[in-house]
Parts: C-alpha cells; structure tokens; sequence
C-alpha cells in the first residue's frame, strides 16, 4: 500500500498534466460550428470552426453571409481585417448591398 503523501502527489502531477493539456488545446480558441458565405460570383464558402482572432479573407468579397458559430463575427470591408464594417451575432445572417465585406474575424 502507498503512503497518501505519494498518492496525493500522483494526483496533483496527473491533474496539472490533465489542466495544462486542456489549456492548450488549439479547439479552445476555436469558434464551433460554421460560417458560410456566398460571394460576388455566386460562389459558396464555408469556414469550419475557425479560430479566434486570426482574419480569414472572403474571396471576392461576400454578398450574403450566415453565422451559425458560438461566436461574434466581425466583417471588415478590406482585405486583413480593416475597415470595421459590422458585428454578426451568433445564429444571424445578413444580406450585403454595394459595401461588402472582404475580411472576418471571431471571438
């Protein structure tokens, strides 16, 4: 039989193994679910659980866009994110007239 000090202590090592893997997993700063999108050309896009933070350039520029993640989409009007043009909850869609977006980012 072991002593409770060791096994408290393999407890804790294999706790602050179990916290430090979680913590870095890339999926927890990952938007779940999809965005889709249909630019200029008519042309269907979708982003799967993107990250958090990192701008994805829509092609051509999107002319309807559907935000079906757990996160806020941000939608810039210039390519690598600039220009802020609107925010996107969660579960919204929206229709773009002349301005449309050419950037989005989550979180």
């Amino acid at each position: 039989m072991q002593p409770l000090g060791k096994t408290l202590r393999t407890a804790a090592v294999l706790g602050a193994a179990l916290t430090l893997s979680l913590g870095l997993s890339p999926d927890a700063r990952a938007a779940t679910g999809d965005f889709t999108y249909i630019n200029v050309n008519g042309d269907d896009f979708t982003l799967h659980n993107p990250q958090d933070g990192e701008c994805f350039l829509l092609i051509s520029g999107a002319q309807s866009a559907t935000n079906s993640t757990d996160r806020r989409a941000t939608l810039f009007s210039e390519q690598g994110c600039e220009g802020p043009l609107l925010v996107m909850e969660r579960g919204t869609s929206a229709t773009f007239g002349s301005n449309v977006p050419h950037g989005v980012t989550f979180g």
